[in-house]
C-alpha cells in the first residue's frame, strides 16, 4: 500500500473511530440514565398509569397475567425513559458527528431544525398524555359492556402507552419534515397546498394504522397532524418569501 493509499484511507478511519466513540458514549449515557430511575421504575410507572387508573370504577385495579410481569413491565418503561430522557444528548452527540462537514448555512438551518424536532416529539408525547389519554380513556371506561369488569393487565397498556407516545411525537415531527422538503426544494409550498385533499386523506389513513382501532384515538392523531402539516407549510411559504427578496 502506497503513502497515497494510507493517506486516503485515514480519514475514513478516523471517522469511524469518532463515530464508535460518540456510540459508546450514548450508550454509557442511556445506560447510567436507565440504573439511576430503576429505583422509581415503580413510581414512574404509576405516574404513566395514572390517567387510567383514575377513571377505573372503585373496585378495578389493573392486573399482572404474567409471573414476571410485575418485575419486568417498570423495568422496560424505566428503559423507554431513559431513552426519552437521553434524546437531547443523542442529538448532540450526532450533531457534533455531522456539523463538521456542514457549511456555515447548512449549520444556521439544521441547527434550529434539530432543536425544534426535539422540543416537537417532547410536546407530542405530552398532548397524548395529558390530553389524548384522558379523551380515550374516559370513552373506554364509560361505553364498556355492562357485567364486565375494566382490569387492564399492566404489559398491555404499557405497549399501548409507548404506541401512542411514538406516534404523536413521531407526528409532531411533521411541521420539520414540511419545512425540510420545501427548503431542500424538493416540493413547494404552493404545490403542498393544492396537494391538501391527498395529505388529510394521508393523515387519517396514518391516524388509523398508527393507533388502537377506535374513532376516538384516530381523530385525536389524525387533526392535529392535519394542523401540523398546515404550519409547516405556511411557514414554508414564509422562507420562500424570504428566499425571493434575498435572490432579488
Amino acid at each position: 500500500m502506497t503513502a497515497t493509499d494510507q493517506d486516503k484511507e485515514l480519514p475514513l478511519v478516523q471517522h469511524l473511530i469518532e463515530l464508535r466513540a460518540r456510540l459508546l458514549r450514548i450508550v454509557i449515557f442511556v445506560t447510567c440514565i436507565f440504573f439511576a430511575l430503576l429505583n422509581y421504575a415503580n413510581d414512574i410507572y404509576a405516574i404513566v398509569a395514572a390517567p387510567l387508573q383514575k377513571l377505573l370504577p372503585a373496585n378495578s385495579t389493573m392486573i399482572a397475567t404474567d409471573v414476571v410481569s410485575p418485575f419486568l413491565t417498570p423495568m422496560k418503561l424505566s428503559l423507554f425513559v431513559a431513552l426519552f430522557v437521553s434524546i437531547p444528548f443523542i442529538l448532540y452527540q450526532i450533531w457534533a458527528f455531522v456539523a463538521p462537514g456542514l457549511y456555515k448555512h447548512e449549520k444556521s438551518t439544521a441547527l434550529p431544525l434539530l432543536i425544534s424536532s426535539v422540543l416537537l416529539f417532547y410536546i407530542g408525547m405530552a398532548f397524548a398524555y395529558f390530553v389524548v389519554f384522558p379523551l380515550i380513556f374516559s370513552y373506554i371506561t364509560h361505553s364498556g359492556l355492562k357485567g364486565v369488569a375494566n382490569m387492564t393487565d399492566i404489559t398491555k397498556y404499557l405497549d399501548f402507552v409507548l404506541q401512542m407516545f411514538f406516534a404523536f411525537g413521531f407526528a409532531f415531527e411533521i411541521p420539520v419534515a414540511t419545512i425540510l422538503l420545501i427548503q431542500a426544494e424538493i416540493i413547494s409550498a404552493r404545490d403542498l397546498i393544492k396537494k391538501r385533499p391527498y395529505v388529510i386523506v394521508g393523515c387519517f389513513v396514518v391516524g388509523m394504522i398508527l393507533t388502537p382501532p377506535d374513532v376516538m384515538s384516530q381523530i385525536s392523531l389524525s387533526v392535529p397532524m392535519w394542523w401540523l402539516f398546515e404550519v409547516g407549510v405556511y411557514i414554508g411559504l414564509f422562507i420562500e418569501k424570504r428566499k425571493k427578496k434575498v435572490a432579488e
